[in-house]
C-alpha cells in the first residue's frame, strides 16, 4: 500500500473499453469536508465542492508562464512558478520519465494527509511530515527522509508554506510523470503545530475489508480506494521485502499509466519476477466493492486519471478547516504529456 515503500506512478496497457464516462458523478462519501463546503462558499469552495461530487473535472490543463511583474502580495501564486522550475529540475530523468524524487514525493503527499480521519483532533494535510516532530523517524515512513531533505531545501529557498508544499510536489510529481493528471492545486493551507496521529495510516498486510473501512472514515469510498492506490504504478518497494528492495510494482515505474491494474491482475496467472505485488493490491484487486472499478481503469486512461484527480483533491484536503482562505494555482504546474512514448533501449 502506501506503507513501508517508496511510491511510484501508474501505467497503461491492455485495451479494455470502459462504458463509464471518466466524468462521472457520485454521492460524495462522508468526511469533514463536506460538512464545511454548504452555505455561501467563496470561488475556490464552490470549485473544490463541484469537483467533489463530480459536477467539474478534478483536472486542469491550462497553464501559464510566471508574469514579468508578479507581486505575492496581489497573486499568491508568484512562488509556484518558481517552486514548480525547481522541482522539474528535480522530478525528471534525462529520458523524460520520472524518477525516485518523484516517487516519494508522491508517497510523501499520501503519508502527510493520510494520518487523519474524521475523528481526528489534528493532523491530515497540514505539513507535519515534513516539519521537525519526529514522524519521520516513525516506521512507516521509512524511506521518505531523502526526500523531507530534498524539499525542505526548496522550502526554505522559496519560503512557501510546508503543508502546501507537501501536496504541491505530489501534484507536480504526477503531472511530472508521463501521462499522470494535472490535478487542481490548491495553496492556502496551516501548517502544522504538532505531530499528526499515529496508527491511521494503512498496512500492506492489512485485510480489504480492513483497508476498506480505513479510507471510509477518511471519506472515501470504495471506488476512490481503487483509484488511489493506482499511485503504486510509478512505484518500487523496499522495505516489505529487502531481497527484492527496488523492485517496481509494474512494468512502466518512469510513467504515470494504468499499466498497474493490469499487471496486479495477471500476476496471479501469469507471474512477472521483474514486478513486485503487494498483499494489499492483491486483496484489493479481488474485492468485490473494488474488482468491478479496478478492471474498469485496465486500458482507460482518461478514465483513471479522472478518478485519481477527484479522489486526491480529498485527500489533499483532509483536515484542512480554513477553505475559503485557498486560492487555485494549477496554473504553475508543468503541461501534461498524455502522449508520451517510453524511449526504446539502445
Amino acid at each position: 500500500m502506501f506503507h513501508k515503500l517508496i511510491l511510484a506512478l501508474p501505467l497503461l496497457s491492455l485495451t479494455f473499453l470502459a462504458l463509464a464516462s471518466p466524468l462521472e458523478q457520485r454521492e460524495a462519501a462522508p468526511g469533514l469536508i463536506d460538512d464545511l463546503l454548504k452555505g455561501i462558499l467563496s470561488q475556490v469552495q464552490q470549485l473544490i465542492k463541484d469537483v467533489l461530487a463530480g459536477v467539474k473535472s478534478g483536472i486542469d490543463n491550462d497553464k501559464s508562464n510566471k508574469p514579468v511583474i508578479c507581486i505575492s502580495a496581489i497573486d499568491s501564486c508568484c512562488a509556484w512558478y518558481d517552486v514548480s522550475k525547481e522541482l522539474t529540475s528535480l522530478f525528471l530523468e534525462s529520458d523524460g520519465q520520472c524518477n525516485d524524487n518523484a516517487r516519494a514525493a508522491v508517497r510523501l503527499g499520501f503519508h502527510d494527509a493520510g494520518s487523519w480521519d474524521k475523528n481526528s483532533p489534528n493532523g491530515g494535510a497540514d505539513g507535519s511530515l515534513l516539519m521537525d516532530f519526529g514522524e519521520e523517524t516513525r516506521p512507516e515512513n521509512n524511506g521518505l527522509q531523502g526526500i523531507r531533505q530534498v524539499l525542505k531545501g526548496v522550502q526554505t529557498k522559496y519560503k512557501v508554506g510546508y503543508a502546501d508544499l507537501v501536496q504541491y510536489a505530489h501534484n507536480h510529481a504526477t503531472i511530472s510523470c508521463p501521462k499522470g493528471p494535472r490535478i487542481r492545486t490548491f495553496v492556502g493551507r496551516k501548517d502544522a503545530t504538532k505531530a499528526a496521529p499515529t496508527g491511521l495510516l494503512p498496512d500492506v498486510h492489512d485485510s480489504a475489508d480492513n483497508l476498506i473501512a480505513l479510507f471510509q472514515a477518511k471519506g472515501f469510498s470504495a471506488h476512490d480506494l481503487a483509484a488511489l492506490v493506482g499511485a503504486h504504478a510509478t512505484a518500487k518497494q523496499r522495505f516489505v521485502d529487502t531481497a527484492q528492495a527496488n523492485k517496481p510494482l509494474d512494468t512502466t515505474p518512469g510513467v504515470w499509466d494504468v499499466e498497474f491494474y493490469n499487471d496486479t491482475l495477471q500476476q496471479e496467472t501469469k507471474p512477472n519476477d521483474k514486478i513486485f505485488v503487494l498483499p494489499s493490491d492483491k486483496v484489493l484487486s479481488v474485492h468485490p466493492k473494488i474488482n468491478d472499478e479496478w478492471k474498469s481503469f485496465v486500458g482507460d486512461q482518461p478514465h483513471w486519471n479522472e478518478d485519481y484527480a477527484k479522489a486526491y483533491i480529498r485527500m489533499s484536503l483532509t483536515g484542512v478547516t480554513n477553505l475559503k482562505d485557498l486560492r487555485d494555482c494549477t496554473r504553475t504546474l508543468p503541461a501534461s504529456r498524455p502522449n508520451f512514448m517510453i524511449p526504446k533501449k539502445q
